[in-house]
């Protein structure tokens, strides 16, 4: 079964061409819409489905909200993309360019079948005390509680681990934490989900590249008494915040390489990060009776060796030796007494196509 894999991100859209079970993708492409904003789908779409050149049976979506509504992967008909769109408020980065994704799509190959696959499906398992917000009963009733994102990454990294550590997942607890332009760190028992800093939107939680994470509440009622409009603020939290708010940049490579150089703004914008990372992982595990690995992933947990050796040392949790630490592909971080530090590659899109295969079915 030959799939192929559409992953609208914020900045770009990455596409791969998967026939299970093999891993390595019959093609790649990643296109770029950080200079139109995503507002020619159409176009990027167009151009992934000219090159792959080969006839194509099933289409599988990353889409980051689903919402209480979508807990697995879903084939994609009118009302499905009705029940995404009615969620897009709650992920404004991505729902929208999802969205045109999967328009686009449909309109280019009617008769492909094609499987929305959601970030928040993995997180299904959180317990109530952690996607409960300590809020009035009447706000919980209408909706307002954690849902988790990142969880495809996530869901690979458990895979990954397992595979690794050559232990059944159901074995394991682990911590994962996912750092890139979003950052999110979930606690994982068993295979399921127990506890995950994104909440209600992708807005909560760890710094990350354009997004604030978690603020204090009272900031953003003392910015409207002060004027501002609520769009204007939902605006700066996730694009004018975060890495770029504090240096201006949300790119963890130059920064580190302007911290080098003596910026101190940078400086300040990579401490900041680490610093919240590790606080992150380390509430994350007190959620786990014990921990058999931490787990980086992500465009930032696979490459920026410096940021993993500085939260690892805030974490007292490795001993690193330098050599293994600075690999760029799956494998060990430094050596350890305690739990295993692993490094593992984002693979949403083998997920996507495991999950696309079991709803469409085929071989």
């Amino acid at each position: 079964m030959r799939i192929l894999v559409l992953n609208a991100g914020s900045s770009n859209l990455k596409a791969s061409l998967i026939e299970p079970p093999n891993r390595t993708p019959g093609f790649e492409r990643t296109i770029s819409w950080i200079d139109d904003g995503g507002d020619d789908a159409s176009a990027a779409v167009r151009e992934v489905l000219e090159a792959t050149g080969e006839p194509i049976d099933a289409i599988g979506h990353r889409v980051v909200h689903g919402g209480e509504r979508f807990t697995g992967a879903t084939p994609l008909d009118d009302a499905a993309i009705d029940g995404i769109e009615s969620m897009t408020d709650l992920a404004p980065l991505h729902g929208p360019l999802a969205l045109a994704t999967i328009r686009s799509a449909r309109r280019f190959l009617p008769d492909v079948p094609q499987v929305a696959s959601f970030d928040t499906a993995f997180h299904a398992t959180l317990p109530e005390s952690a996607r409960r917000y300590p809020v009035p009963d009447d706000w919980a009733r209408a909706g307002i509680r954690r849902f988790g994102f990142h969880g495809l990454s996530v869901a690979w990294s458990v895979q990954r681990a397992s595979e690794m550590l050559d232990r059944r997942v159901e074995e394991l607890s682990l911590v994962v934490a996912h750092l890139g332009g979003g950052c999110s760190v979930t606690a994982v028992d068993g295979g399921h989900s127990v506890d995950t800093s994104m909440g209600m939107t992708p807005l909560e939680g760890l710094m990350m590249g354009t997004r604030a994470g978690s603020i204090d509440p009272g900031i953003v009622f003392h910015r409207l008494r002060d004027g501002q409009p609520a769009e204007a603020i939902e605006s700066d939290l996730d694009r004018r915040s975060g890495l770029v708010g504090v240096a201006g940049s949300a790119d963890m490579g130059q920064l580190l390489a302007r911290d080098a150089g003596g910026d101190e703004r940078a400086r300040l914008a990579v401490e900041m990060f680490v610093r919240r990372a590790a606080a992150a992982i380390a509430a994350s595990a007190t959620n786990l009776a014990t921990i058999d690995a931490l787990v980086f992933t992500g465009g930032i947990g696979e490459h920026a060796t410096s940021v993993r050796t500085r939260i690892c040392e805030r974490l007292h949790l490795v001993r690193l030796d330098g050599r293994e630490q600075d690999i760029q592909s799956d494998g060990w971080l430094g050596t350890t007494s305690g739990p295993s530090v692993l490094r593992v590659t984002s693979r949403e899109d083998l997920v996507i196509a495991a999950q696309v295969v079991a709803v469409v079915g085929g071989s």
